[in-house]
């Protein structure tokens, strides 16, 4: 029959109709197939044709932030399009990762994802909207980052075991600063109280900067934060360290103890960066973009750039980030329902 013949046109549109098509190619579904993107084929030969948008789920000028513009420059020339910075904040960063989640998977909307926003907020939020799982396809780590417990020059404690000991000396009374509910120095702090067996009052900030702030100020005694925000201060000693609660000691501060050391065995709390996708995002293109992040950030450069805000690189496989996510999430979730906690 021929291709242009009426009755195999009435069929053709019947079957369009219904998502069918006739066997054997009509010169317009050649043209289709000769211009269809690599994602749809999932070959990564020709991915990708234009630029990537990767999304950060908090305002510019944080720590998410700043992970994203140190790997998209670079990204850019690895890949050859423009990687594009996208600030989508609010919701606690559930706004900008639920919009990845739900975005097409092509391979052109990234996620910078956080162990906050990906292994705490599913469980802290009943509205998160989105399965840490189900709902993305992880492409790599790229960086660690401990939360510190820090302490104005004034507090007497120099050690764990002194911060645990006044807290029980008055319980309910000692104020612990941190940053919002559900960010890594706030669940930090719900994680060592319930580890330390102490009681104290949790003085959550709206960010990092006014918890600094008033940290400084001898507003609140101690807090638990990122390291990034308090560098300076570090280094004028108008702030101390008095642990660090990853599980090793961390390079940027080589003195300072673990938690694990001051009398917490087993206590971490790292956050972990790394860039995510939305699930059904072809494997050639995944792995395609977690050789480039595996490449640049074993370079100097971006090493440097990541350690001067407060953190050390860490490379993986999809693999190994999909494993992290799902220990994190374990993790987290089991604290959220044992205490109750609840994000705004």
């Amino acid at each position: 029959m021929r291709a242009d013949h009426p009755r195999r046109r009435a069929v053709a549109a019947i079957l369009a109709l219904a998502g069918l098509a006739l066997a054997g190619p009509t010169p317009s579904a050649s043209a289709q197939s000769g211009g269809a993107t690599a994602a749809a084929t999932g070959d990564a030969a020709g991915w990708p044709t234009r630029p990537i948008t990767l999304i950060v789920p908090f305002p510019a000028g944080g720590g998410n932030d700043a992970m994203a513009r140190i790997v998209a420059d670079k990204l850019s020339g690895a890949l050859g399009q423009q990687v594009i910075v996208d600030n989508r904040g609010g919701g606690g960063g559930n706004i900008g990762t639920r919009a990845v989640a739900r975005a097409a998977p092509d391979g052109y909307t990234l996620l910078l994802g956080h162990t906050g926003t990906v292994s705490v907020n599913p469980s802290l939020f009943a509205t998160a909207g989105y399965d840490p799982r189900k709902d993305f396809a992880p492409i790599g780590l790229m960086a660690t980052m401990p939360v510190v417990l820090l302490a104005h020059p004034s507090f007497p404690g120099k050690t764990v075991a002194d911060v645990v000991a006044a807290a029980k000396a008055a319980p309910g009374k000692m104020s612990i600063g941190t940053s919002a509910v559900g960010t890594g120095g706030y669940m930090t702090a719900e994680l060592f109280k319930a580890s330390a067996g102490i009681e104290a009052t949790l003085v959550p900030y709206k960010g990092t900067g006014p918890l600094m702030n008033d940290l400084v100020g001898g507003h609140v005694p101690i807090a638990f934060g990122i390291l990034a925000p308090a560098l300076g201060n570090i280094e004028a000693k108008t702030l101390r360290v008095i642990a660090v609660m990853s599980r090793e000691r961390f390079p940027l501060l080589p003195d300072v103890p673990t938690a694990d050391e001051s009398g917490l065995p087993g206590f971490e709390s790292v956050l972990h960066y790394g860039l995510l996708a939305p699930a059904g995002t072809p494997a050639p293109i995944v792995s395609k973009i977690n050789a480039a992040l595996q490449a640049l950030v074993k370079t100097e450069e971006v090493a440097k750039r990541i350690r001067a805000e407060g953190g050390a690189p860490l490379t993986s496989t999809p693999e190994e980030y999909a494993a992290d996510i799902d220990r994190e999430e374990k993790k987290w979730s089991a604290l959220v329902r044992r205490l109750g906690l609840k994000g705004d």
